[in-house]
């Protein structure tokens, strides 16, 4: 189970540190190897929602997500998409870009910097709505019920979130921005991103559910229901593709942050996609090994801690926007968060709680709920 999981990602954690000793010698491999495990604490609740969502998924998108989508999140996130920046900011080609990240890295990370409030605008307002969708939500089980029952009371007036959000939005950047104009453009951009695609993932996934009920009504055999916490058909087709844009999006949000963070550690564009790749790389396998596992569903409140752990790092990216944030605090409290939520999972099973299969049969995903 682990090797058939975590196989690819131990093959290309081998290559890379391989690449990055011919590259680089024995500094290449260890700014690598600091990179790597800098991408896995950071983004370790990525997993944890890509997982929800994945168990959604029939097993040709499941698929996709493990080759195309680790193709977009390794080169295209922690390579391209940098080079892309760069190139809009610096008014240049992407050949360009990539000649100045490898012979003047400290000009290039000057310019990353320089967009770095855009990005982290766009970035924080996407995971900051689907933190507060979540948290607006009324569900049967509470990992901090003082905290979330009264949230998702007040969370039943009709587009909170996006009221919340956007006075966030409007906040963050009158207080921390130099360029107001743009930070707030670039969130208002993520915002609409997350709503378009959750939506649209959320359209498709109850057009087949619609399909699926008439079959029933015709009197045709239906398919017995999946073994799981969810009985909800898996999405295929074009749910299945929104979704999966749902997750290339999500992890996106995730890399900005990382992709930034790697800059105190190293300059080197290659060396920055050597390491960051094989991070993602390993959350991409511990995505499928929780799904496989059914962990969500024996450790109840793993999504709820991974949610706060969002939150945070929404906050974390909106006051990063003026205000430098450590990696290190970043990608603590959210391993915090998550390992709190476990330890309280454990505890609920033990005391007779019991995994709550029973009781997700009856809830739906939430609407972030892709």
């Amino acid at each position: 189970m682990i090797l058939r999981t975590f196989g690819w990602a131990f093959g290309i954690t081998v290559l890379g540190l391989l690449v990055a000793a011919l590259y680089d010698g024995g500094t290449g491999l260890a700014l690598v190897a600091v990179l790597a495990v800098l991408e896995i604490s950071l983004s370790f609740d990525n997993a944890v929602v890509n997982a929800k969502v994945l168990d959604r998924m029939s097993p040709f998108w499941q698929k996709i997500f493990l080759t195309i989508g680790i193709a977009i999140a390794v080169f295209g996130m922690r390579l391209v998409f940098p080079l892309l920046i760069v190139g809009i900011t610096a008014k240049l080609n992407p050949v360009e870009a990539f000649d100045l990240a490898l012979n003047d890295p400290h000009k290039y990370h000057h310019l990353m910097n320089d967009a770095y409030p855009m990005i982290a605008a766009f970035g924080g307002m996407f995971l900051l709505m689907l933190f507060l969708d979540f948290v607006f939500e009324e569900r049967a089980d509470k990992w901090l019920p003082w905290l979330e029952a009264p949230l998702a009371r007040i969370g039943k007036l009709d587009q909170l979130s996006v009221v919340v959000a956007g006075g966030a939005l409007a906040f963050t950047a009158g207080l921390f921005a130099e360029d107001p104009g743009k930070v707030m453009i670039a969130g208002v951009l993520g915002m609409v991103t997350y709503i378009l695609v959750n939506g649209l993932g959320e359209l498709f996934s109850e057009a087949t559910d619609d399909d699926e009920d008439e079959d029933g009504e015709d009197g045709e055999e239906r398919a017995p229901a999946r073994s799981g916490p969810s009985s909800l058909a898996l999405a295929t087709g074009k749910a299945g593709f929104f979704l999966f844009l749902y997750l290339e999006v999500l992890d996106a949000s995730f890399s900005f942050d990382g992709v930034i963070g790697a800059f105190a550690i190293s300059t080197d564009p290659i060396i920055i996609a050597l390491g960051l790749g094989i991070g993602a790389m390993y959350i991409r396998s511990l995505t499928v090994f929780l799904v496989r596992k059914g962990t969500l569903h024996e450790y109840i409140y793993l999504e709820h801690g991974a949610h706060w752990a969002i939150g945070a790092l929404a906050v974390c990216m909106l006051v990063s926007i003026g205000r430098h944030v450590p990696e290190w605090l970043t990608g603590g409290v959210g391993a915090g968060l998550i390992i709190a939520a476990f330890i309280s999972s454990v505890v609920r099973n033990r005391a007779g709680g019991g995994p709550a299969a029973a009781a997700g049969d009856d809830q739906p995903l939430h609407s972030s709920k892709v």
